[in-house]
C-alpha cells in the first residue's frame, strides 16, 4: 500500500519503514474496502472447510507504538507498527466486539452511500436504537470506530464520521471559508471563534496572520481571560484552546496552522500536573489510541508553563495534593516511549513532591500577571 502523499512519503523515510497509517479515501474507495472485507468473510465461510474468520486489526496497544523523528526537524510523532490483534466471534470475551465491527461498517456504508457525515454522538444514538444489545454506551461506539479504522486502514473522517469540536481560536488570524466572508479572530471577543468539526472545511480554509507566536492553552477560562485582555495585541499571537484534552478537529486545525506558518513557534500553557502534561503530549505527539492517524495531527508544541521552576511564583497554599487519578496518569506517562527526558524530570518532581499547581494559581501575583509571565518566559527562552 503506497503512502497517500509526499508528507506520508517523507515520514515513511524518516521512520524505520514500519509506519502503519490510515489512508484518506473517497467514499467510493471506503465502500469498496468494506465490500472486500465482506466478500473475504463469505469466501472463507463458504469454502470447503468453512470457518468464521477472525478480523485482523492493527494492534493499538502501547507495545506496538513507536516514536519517530524527522532528521531535519525536531518534530516527533507516534505511529503504530505492523503488528496485528484479532476480533473473534468464537471467543466469548471478543464476540460482541466482533459483531460491533460489522454493524458499524454497515452503518458507515449507508452514511457514505447517502453522502452524509455524522458525529460520534449521532452515530451512537443511531446504533443504540438499531442494536441496543451491542451499543449500550458511547464507549462501545468509540472503540469500534477505532477497530474499523484499524481493519480498513482508513481515517475515521473517510468513514463519514465527523469530529465533534470543542476548540476555539482568537487573536491575530484571518480565516476564510470558501465563498464566505473573512473572519477576523481579533474581533471575536473572549468567546473566540469556534473551530469547525468538518475536516474538509478546515482543509479548505484560507489563513493569514501577522502573529509571531501560537499559544495553545489547556483551559477555557485561561483562554477567555487572555482573549478578554486582548493579550494578542501586546504579544502578537494566535490563541487556541480545546478546553482540556484535545479533540481531533482542534488538533487538525493547529496542525494546519503550523504547516501554513512553519516559522511560528508554538507554546503550550497547561497546569503543572500529570493531566496537563498528557494534554501537551497529545498535541505534540498524537495519541496511541489514534496511532493510525496520530501523525497527521502532531504539532511541535513547546512547554512554556507551568513548570517546576515556576513554583516559586505560587504560594504554598495554592499547591494541591496529587490524587490517585493523577498518579495513574503519571505512571502511564512514565512508561511511555514518547516522554522526552526533561518532561520526565518534571513529572518525577510532581510525583516526588506529591503536589500539583493550576495555571490560575499565578493570579496570586495579580490578574494581569499572566501576560507578563508569558512575555518573560518567551524572552528568556524558558520553554522545553
Amino acid at each position: 500500500m503506497e503512502p497517500a502523499g509526499l508528507f506520508e512519503s517523507s515520514m515513511r523515510f524518516f521512520s524505520d519503514q514500519e509506519l502503519c497509517y490510515a489512508d484518506i479515501l473517497t467514499p467510493q474507495e471506503v465502500v469498496a474496502r468494506i465490500q472486500i472485507a465482506v466478500l473475504n468473510f463469505l469466501r472463507i465461510l463458504n469454502s470447503s472447510s468453512p470457518a468464521i474468520s477472525n478480523l485482523p486489526l492493527i494492534d493499538r496497544r502501547s507495545s506496538n507504538s513507536r516514536v519517530s523523528q524527522g532528521i531535519l526537524t525536531d518534530d516527533s510523532w507516534i505511529f503504530l507498527s505492523h503488528s496485528f490483534c484479532t476480533r473473534s466471534l468464537m471467543r466469548p470475551n471478543a464476540s460482541k466486539a466482533f459483531v460491533r465491527v460489522w454493524k458499524l461498517m454497515e452503518m458507515c456504508s449507508q452514511i457514505l452511500i447517502q453522502d452524509k457525515r455524522v458525529t460520534q454522538r449521532e452515530l451512537f444514538y443511531k446504533l443504540l436504537c438499531d442494536s441496543p444489545a451491542y451499543f449500550s454506551t458511547q464507549l462501545h461506539v468509540n472503540r469500534t470506530i477505532q477497530d474499523v479504522v484499524a481493519l480498513l486502514q482508513c481515517s475515521r473522517y473517510s468513514l463519514g464520521i465527523m469530529a465533534s469540536s470543542r476548540g476555539l481560536v482568537a487573536g491575530r488570524l484571518l480565516l476564510q471559508e470558501p465563498e464566505q466572508e473573512v473572519v477576523d479572530c481579533t474581533a471575536c471577543g473572549s468567546s473566540g471563534y469556534p473551530i469547525s468539526g468538518d475536516l474538509d472545511l478546515l482543509k479548505m480554509l484560507t489563513l493569514k496572520t501577522d502573529a509571531r507566536y501560537i499559544i495553545v492553552i489547556e483551559k477555557h477560562a485561561i483562554f477567555q481571560r487572555l482573549a478578554d485582555d486582548r493579550v494578542f495585541n501586546h504579544i502578537p499571537s494566535i490563541l487556541i484552546t480545546a478546553k482540556g484534552y484535545p479533540d481531533l478537529a482542534t488538533r487538525y486545525f493547529l496542525h494546519k496552522i503550523g504547516k501554513t506558518f512553519p516559522h511560528l513557534p508554538m507554546f503550550g500553557l497547561v497546569d503543572w500536573n500529570p493531566a496537563g502534561l498528557a494534554i501537551l503530549c497529545t498535541f505534540k505527539y498524537g495519541s496511541i489510541g489514534m496511532g493510525l492517524e496520530a501523525y497527521r495531527y502532531a504539532c511541535n508544541v513547546k512547554w512554556l508553563g507551568v513548570r517546576g521552576d515556576d513554583l516559586q511564583l505560587i504560594p504554598q497554599e495554592s499547591l494541591v495534593p496529587l490524587k490517585p487519578r493523577d498518579l495513574q496518569i503519571a505512571k502511564s506517562l512514565m512508561s511511555s516511549k514518547i516522554l522526552q527526558e526533561n518532561y520526565r524530570q518534571e513529572l518525577t518532581l510532581m510525583v516526588e513532591r506529591g503536589q500539583k499547581a493550576e495555571l490560575e494559581a499565578l493570579y496570586h501575583n495579580g490578574f494581569d500577571y499572566l501576560e507578563k509571565y508569558i512575555v518573560k518566559k518567551i524572552i528568556q527562552f524558558s520553554y522545553i
